[in-house]
């Protein structure tokens, strides 16, 4: 798998893609067994442990933070936060996401804050970030999710939280991602029902008509157009300026599940649009014609 994945990385950066190897990270996980309650697979990876602004793809962790303070009793149920969790999810939405992190942490943006204010602040909003060492998962050592997603960019006490040079702005790796949603297939980060109310929103559709009224569908453009029809899907992308992001969970018509998350970093991999489903077609072929599967 390695051998495939270099190949398949020099064989995409001899396209066109000059520095390629140094703007791009991927997981790959083919399994060999899944079942609810346990999964295994072998892998490969490329500069899966480099730390990457993440786009959208942050939004995975706080949909899982969201179940975990609900089952512990942090938050109460309530619809309006669990519509916002669906639509940070489905239709990535910034203004969503902006409350589900203003929820977990009981913190707001608005104008600059100084002094005790300021600290206590900073404090809350580094809740996420504090749940997700407890996890003591080593997958997850360096990474920070403690930033709202913006269509612009942030102002006020958020900018001043990005500090200097945005050296605190969010930080993911594509193996910290793989763990994670490798645990919300396999029900082993919250509780079965929660990870099952994840993975309801986390669902994706292949069918193209369904896609050209959703331009915005998550699919085309990235890992899930480079998929056959029939092939059941799980995703969470993440796109901007300087980024093109996904993160995937799938079953092909056979019955064969496979990870993939891919980080590309820079303007020119941001606006390409045929290199994520060109990975996910090559990785996904070799796949199904190596490794086959035993369900229980």
């Amino acid at each position: 798998m390695n051998k495939q994945l270099g190949s398949l990385i020099d064989q995409l950066s001899k396209d066109g893609r000059a520095g390629l190897h140094e703007s791009i990270a991927i997981s790959w996980i083919s399994y060999t067994k899944v079942n609810p309650e346990a999964c295994s697979g072998i892998g490969a990876s490329f500069s899966q442990e480099k730390l990457i602004y993440p786009a959208s793809v942050v939004k995975l962790i706080y949909a899982v933070a969201i179940e975990a303070w609900i089952q512990k009793e942090l938050l109460p149920e309530d619809t309006e936060l669990r519509h916002a969790q669906k639509m940070m999810i489905t239709e990535s939405s910034n203004d969503a996401t902006s409350l589900v992190v203003d929820s977990l942490t009981g913190t707001t943006s608005g104008p600059r804050l100084s002094g005790a204010s300021w600290e206590s602040w900073k404090t809350q909003r580094n809740l996420i970030n504090i749940w997700l060492q407890k996890i003591k998962w080593k997958e997850l050592k360096g990474i920070n999710c403690c930033q709202k997603t913006w269509n612009d960019e942030p102002y006020g006490r958020d900018k001043d939280f990005y500090g200097s040079g945005r050296k605190n702005q969010n930080l993911l790796t594509t193996l910290a991602t793989a763990r994670m949603f490798e645990a919300i297939m396999t029900n082993e980060i919250v509780s079965p029902l929660a990870c099952q109310r994840i993975r309801k929103i986390l669902s994706r559709s292949l069918d193209l008509s369904l896609r050209k009224k959703n331009p915005e569908n998550q699919i085309d453009s990235f890992l899930g157009e480079g998929l056959p029809a029939g092939t059941r899907i799980w995703s969470k992308a993440g796109l901007m300026s300087q980024a093109r992001h996904d993160a995937a969970w799938w079953i092909s018509s056979n019955g064969m599940p496979m990870l993939l998350i891919v980080f590309c970093q820079g303007r020119d991999l941001a606006n390409d649009t045929f290199l994520l489903p060109a990975i996910a077609q090559e990785l996904n072929k070799f796949h199904i014609e190596n490794y086959a599967c035993k369900q229980k």
